[in-house]
């Protein structure tokens, strides 16, 4: 399964109610795949997946499908630290006719290597579509180490990792040590570049939402073996990169699109919206990479 190299963690629009809005989730996936996007990860942490009951990321990805209509491929997050509910979660998404998932190293409950290993071979066994594993120490608190990835990638739909660690030790094993056609995708926007030196395949990115033809052309300029290019755009995007992170995800992204007249609404509590001071700071950002 090729997903492309710039894939958009998408935000969940919502409306003034706090419900999906159906409307602006069209708009706004029409103005990524007119931006970059290569792929859409939908229903992920951006995507605001704590807060979206099972009824509803269902029917964000029933309507996601519908959308983009085979545009790009549409990779749900079905990953939760629950095995037999990831597992139900997956098999109702395959029949709405999306094209792979993405399942996230459990959080909160802290398993060991072989608890990682059982939880996403269970779930990869009740699908016949491509999976992504997702890691994220940061937030899960526990990392998911070489050798269990290398144990994973050898089920033949575990395609693929979103890596969201900064180890890039580890991660340069795992290139090494998984075949050519598992494909590493970084999880950090400023570790793309980085990440694709040490044979990475691309960005799993929030911040494509507002600079993905300019990840785009980094990666294309890195890939056509101009790496003094890429290596200035890292730079001039790095502000905005890290920016989008200052305030818990995905609050700075969604008021970024507001300021590109992208209206993907508010975040749902436990996260808040950008005070002035915040939103300032980010329309600072934009305005001095010449958005």
């Amino acid at each position: 399964m090729n997903f492309g190299q710039v894939l958009t963690a998408m935000v969940t629009p919502f409306n003034r109610d706090g419900k999906l809005d159906y409307n602006q989730l069209e708009v706004l996936i029409d103005y990524l795949l007119k931006n970059g996007t290569d792929g859409l990860v939908v229903g992920g942490t951006t995507g605001e997946s704590p807060t979206l009951s099972v009824d509803e990321k269902l029917e964000l990805f029933r309507y996601v499908v519908k959308i983009v209509n085979k545009r790009v491929p549409v990779i749900a997050g079905t990953g939760s630290n629950n095995t037999k509910e990831s597992i139900f979660l997956t098999k109702q998404s395959e029949s709405l006719g999306v094209d792979g998932f993405l399942l996230v190293v459990p959080y909160y409950n802290k398993p060991n290597q072989e608890g990682m290993f059982q939880h996403f071979s269970q779930i990869a066994k009740e699908t016949k579509l491509p999976v992504m594993l997702y890691n994220i120490p940061g937030r899960s608190i526990v990392n998911m180490d070489v050798n269990t990835v290398v144990r994973l990638s050898k089920i033949d739909n575990i395609v693929s990792i979103k890596e969201a660690g900064t180890d890039l030790d580890q991660i340069s094993e795992i290139i090494e040590k998984t075949n050519d056609d598992f494909t590493v995708y970084s999880g950090n926007d400023s570790l793309t570049l980085p990440m694709l030196s040490i044979g990475a395949t691309g960005v799993v990115s929030v911040a494509s939402h507002i600079i993905g033809n300019e990840m785009k052309q980094m990666i294309k300029s890195f890939s056509n073996g101009d790496i003094e290019t890429a290596a200035n755009m890292h730079r001039k995007l790095l502000p905005i990169m890290n920016g989008l992170f200052t305030s818990p995800s995905p609050a700075p992204v969604k008021a970024g699109l507001q300021m590109k007249n992208i209206d993907a609404g508010g975040v749902r509590l436990p996260l808040l919206p950008l005070d002035e001071l915040e939103r300032n700071k980010l329309k600072t950002l934009i305005e001095n990479i010449g958005l």
